[in-house]
């Protein structure tokens, strides 16, 4: 299977043609938020899971969107699609006790004519429509990418309590979403994660680990992901930031 996706690398993909499924991941317990079902709170008036999948309904790239939540929350997110008038939605499927496997049901999900394959995390609401076409144009050219910013703080590496050393940080980068893949090379790579119980953090790792290496392309320092109620502040803050520009 893996001998098969790198060998298959020379396929060369028609812009002009292209069908590009969205995946979006929202299947997380949101634990560190104290209770808070973030991907249901109302940012400003409209759901932060509304606020994410409307970029997404938005952007002519996009062909179609696949939603995966937990299975308690399939309805709600159904009800809140259609009253916000996500058309291109095609289907909402459980998520898993595992990163790996909630990104594997829902890109296992995808049309059968889908070329591309972008997965970003639900709880990234202010992801734009050209970071969302840069990473389709870099995956496109490369056959796999992700939105990276710089590191700039100092990082140090720490052992039984102590720095033990100060870590180079020239060539780090804090990887964010959207993540785009050709479609055959992901749905091998976590079928491959799956099947092998990998334990990965971002669907970059299940490419990486057959071999491959993504492309980066400029994410943003707005692109947060809303993980602690701290977030939500930030969130704010961004939303009156933007308000100001559109002034």
């Amino acid at each position: 299977m893996v001998r098969g996706i790198v060998r298959g690398l020379g396929k060369v993909i028609d812009k002009k043609m292209l069908f590009t499924s969205a995946v979006v991941v929202a299947a997380g317990s949101a634990s560190r938020m104290g209770g808070i079902n973030k991907i249901f709170y109302e940012l400003d008036g409209v759901p932060v899971i509304v606020r994410t999948l409307s970029v997404f309904q938005s952007c002519g790239a996009v062909s179609e969107i696949v939603l995966v939540v937990r299975e308690c929350d399939i309805d709600k997110a159904r009800s809140i699609c259609s009253e916000s008038g996500i058309t291109k939605l095609t289907k909402i499927v459980p998520g898993g006790d595992k990163r790996s496997v909630s990104s594997s049901n829902g890109v296992f999900a995808v049309s059968d004519k889908s070329d591309i394959v972008i997965i970003h995390d639900g709880a990234r609401p202010f992801v734009t429509d050209s970071m969302i076409r840069d990473g389709i144009d870099t995956a496109v050219k490369y056959s796999a990418s992700a939105a990276a910013i710089p590191v700039v703080s100092t990082i140090k590496r720490g052992e039984n309590g102590f720095v033990s050393s100060t870590v180079e940080r020239d060539n780090l980068f804090e990887i964010q979403t959207p993540q785009v893949f050709r479609t055959d090379i992901i749905k091998g790579a976590l079928q491959n994660a799956v099947s092998h119980g990998l334990n990965i953090t971002d669907d970059c790792m299940a490419v990486e680990a057959i071999g491959l290496h993504p492309r980066l392309f400029d994410g943003s320092r707005e692109n947060i992901k809303l993980t602690v109620k701290a977030d939500l502040d930030l969130a704010y803050g961004i939303l009156k930031g933007r308000e100001k520009k559109c002034e």
